[in-house]
């Protein structure tokens, strides 16, 4: 099979950037795929007998749109036309337009091209009508100097820039609904993710830990190298809970405990050369996310916090998770954290926390 494939961002760049992102792309298009790979410029031309081959470049980011596509030379074209348009089944259609594209010096323009071959088309299937507004069947052809590439397809990619081009994050991972599409819209913008899942046992369980897994298999699916790191989180939780008791403060219960994540993640980061950590919040989606709390917690560390989704509503949020497909395994019955006090402060005091914190482990 030859699929020719269409890239967006990476060609708005500088001649060295584009060189080093479409590099890139190549390299992530090889670790999924058994192939040969060929590039022209704004092109790649991947070869392969893949019978997945199709699912698997939709998961590519950097992938625009891709095409199974069919060649001949040029003098072959009037021929190859008629016998590809059998293949497509063509005469299944009610109407059919062709859209031609060139690049290369041609003593026909591809509105001319695209006219001669419809007249070739309309002449072996009399029963087809000329629609170019709405067409029921479209046969594309690129022309590249002397070479012809035709199909019928365009498949819808990913999008996005290519993944590993602006380095690494750590990502903390719930398995919940936000998290993992927060991760992917990152992994979406070239950032490899390292995701960190906190076991808070025994105020979660075994359920908790399932639904993590089963949506980085997910995310396995747009990078092979998704790997989720188990912390240790509930020991934290205990100590913490006895001493907000005794003070009477459970509510600071959950800022706390996000801000040892916050912790635990940059420590990760140090050593993995990650530029930053990534997280699921959404403005005044829960008592933890309020522009107050929000300030408590990003004091917590001195490397960037990402929070894609920011503004985001829940509605399309879920919206965005059905379609990367993490969705159905995010809500995936699983124990919530027990730890989460009746009622969480909405402003939290950042004295009253560092002044506790000093009695906590280090992290």
């Amino acid at each position: 099979m030859l699929f020719l494939v269409r890239y967006s961002e990476i060609f708005l760049k500088s001649e060295s950037v584009r060189k080093k992102w479409e590099d890139r792309l190549i390299r992530n298009i090889k670790r999924v795929l058994d192939c040969k790979i060929r590039r022209e410029r704004g092109r790649i031309w991947v070869i392969t007998d893949d019978d997945r081959a199709k699912e698997k470049l939709r998961k590519i980011f950097g992938i625009v749109s891709f095409s199974e596509c069919y060649h001949c030379k040029l003098d072959e074209l009037d021929k190859f036309i008629v016998d590809f348009c059998k293949k497509i089944g063509i005469e299944k259609a009610k109407s059919f337009a062709v859209r031609v594209k060139r690049v290369g010096t041609h003593d026909f323009t591809s509105q001319q091209k695209a006219a001669e071959l419809g007249a070739i088309i309309l002449k072996n299937f009399p029963h087809l009508k000329v629609d170019l507004d709405n067409p029921e069947m479209t046969v594309y052809v690129e022309i590249r100097d002397e070479d012809c590439y035709v199909f019928s397809e365009v498949v819808r990619g990913v999008g996005g820039i290519p993944l590993g081009v602006e380095g690494k994050l750590v990502s903390l991972f719930s398995g919940g609904i936000d998290s993992p599409v927060a991760t992917w819209l990152m992994m979406k913008r070239g950032c490899e993710i390292i995701p960190v899942y906190f076991d808070c046992s025994p105020f979660t369980d075994e359920s908790t830990l399932k639904r993590a897994k089963a949506v980085a298999e997910v995310l396995k699916n747009y990078d092979p190298d998704f790997e989720l790191r188990i912390v240790e989180h509930g020991e934290f939780l205990q100590k913490l809970k006895e001493i907000l008791k005794e003070k009477k403060l459970e509510n600071y219960t959950c800022i706390f405990c996000k801000r040892r994540m916050y912790k635990v993640a940059e420590r990760i980061a140090k050593e993995e050369n990650a530029k930053g950590i990534v997280t699921g919040e959404s403005l005044g989606q829960v008592a933890s996310q309020t522009l107050d709390n929000l300030m408590v917690l990003n004091e917590a560390c001195k490397i960037p916090i990402y929070r894609p989704l920011i503004g985001f509503d829940k509605v399309e949020v879920e919206e965005l998770a059905k379609k990367i497909g993490t969705y159905e395994y995010s809500i995936m019955p699983a124990k919530e954290c027990t730890a989460v006090p009746k009622k969480p402060t909405t402003k939290a005091k950042l004295e009253v926390v560092l002044e506790i914190e000093r009695e906590l482990e280090p992290v």
